[in-house]
């Protein structure tokens, strides 16, 4: 954006899918367990956990037990070994509200929008309500005209929402160009301050201890996947002044961990990174609210000597940039 930066964080994924953020990450009770997912294979040592029997020996491979040894289970479970990963938070219903859902749902948004930027990529997996609905509280030029009404959680104000379908180059064209004309104004930086939303939030999403983790700077696991939660970036989404911001995190060695490789499970190969997510409280930002949050102007010159002023051609724009 021309005036700043922006992006989705804890805070949005507490507001808009009622997801709570403080817990354990999305792969602790894997740890727990050994469990071991390959194809469609499940680990043998989960297998005895969940129904206190061992598997037929015919059916055990080496430390995984096939599909066919626990029909039963799986019978009922979406086909895909990405899916069958969640059975076993699902066996212990009473444990379900002890993870941080809102991070591992905002580790998986985060990956998915990093692999769709390649020119490669023509599609982009879930979770696109979280996307969706984001943008359209926090832009309000690009709000479907008709959904006043909203109720709890947040997105299900658009849940009726469906978009024309249009040729693809033109619908980007014409975004592009509506992204590059936003001003400063058109940008609501803190949508979830307004009175009427207060009204319909569930009071548990404004206990300190999801409200302190919406401003900590830490890592996001879902599975392998492991993101970084960078909001000293867009401090003006939390009511605060945005100075010239740090170095981002490279992270992109990351990209390609899927928890396989052996011995070498996860949770303990990459210990260091969930270490961050154990000491979050230990990182959480603090800094001062104020009446008209946004970036400063410091941050706007750094922006437009680093920063990608526009995304259409010139043409489109109208304009052309000074040179140097």
């Amino acid at each position: 954006m021309p005036f700043g930066e922006c992006t989705i964080t804890l805070q949005d994924a507490a507001y808009q899918l009622r997801l709570p953020v403080d817990g354990r990450y999305v792969s602790g009770f894997l740890t727990d367990f050994h469990v071991y997912i390959e194809g469609g294979q499940l680990a043998w040592q989960w297998f005895h956990e969940l129904l206190g029997v061992l598997p037929p020996a015919n059916q055990i491979q080496k430390f995984a037990v096939n599909c066919t040894g626990s029909r039963r289970l799986l019978e009922s479970a979406p086909r895909g070994p990405m899916r069958r990963r969640w059975l076993p938070f699902v066996a212990r219903l009473e444990e379900m509200g002890g993870y941080s859902w809102g991070s591992a749902a905002l580790a998986w948004l985060y990956r998915c929008m990093c692999r769709v930027a390649n020119r490669h990529v023509v599609k982009l997996a879930e979770p696109l309500q979280l996307l969706q609905s984001w943008i359209f509280w926090q832009f309000s030029g690009f709000r479907p005209v008709g959904y006043d009404a909203f109720s709890w959680p947040l997105a299900s104000r658009w849940s009726g929402y469906n978009p024309r379908i249009s040729e693809k180059g033109p619908r980007v064209q014409m975004a592009r160009l509506r992204i590059d004309l936003l001003q400063a104004w058109d940008f609501i930086w803190m949508p979830y301050s307004t009175p009427d939303v207060l009204q319909v939030v569930h009071p548990e999403v404004l206990e300190p201890r999801h409200t302190m983790l919406w401003r900590c700077v830490t890592s996001l696991i879902y599975f392998a996947v492991v993101e970084w939660h960078q909001v000293d970036r867009v401090l003006p989404q939390f009511g605060s002044v945005q100075p010239p911001p740090h170095p981002a995190l490279n992270i992109d060695f990351l990209m390609s961990k899927d928890g396989r490789g052996g011995d070498r499970w996860f949770p303990s190969y990459l210990q260091h990174w969930h270490l961050h997510w154990e000491t979050r409280a230990d990182h959480v930002l603090r800094f001062d609210v104020v009446a008209d949050p946004g970036p400063s102007h410091e941050f706007l010159a750094w922006w437009h000597q680093h920063g990608k002023r526009f995304l259409s051609p010139e043409m489109y724009l109208g304009i052309r940039e000074a040179s140097g």
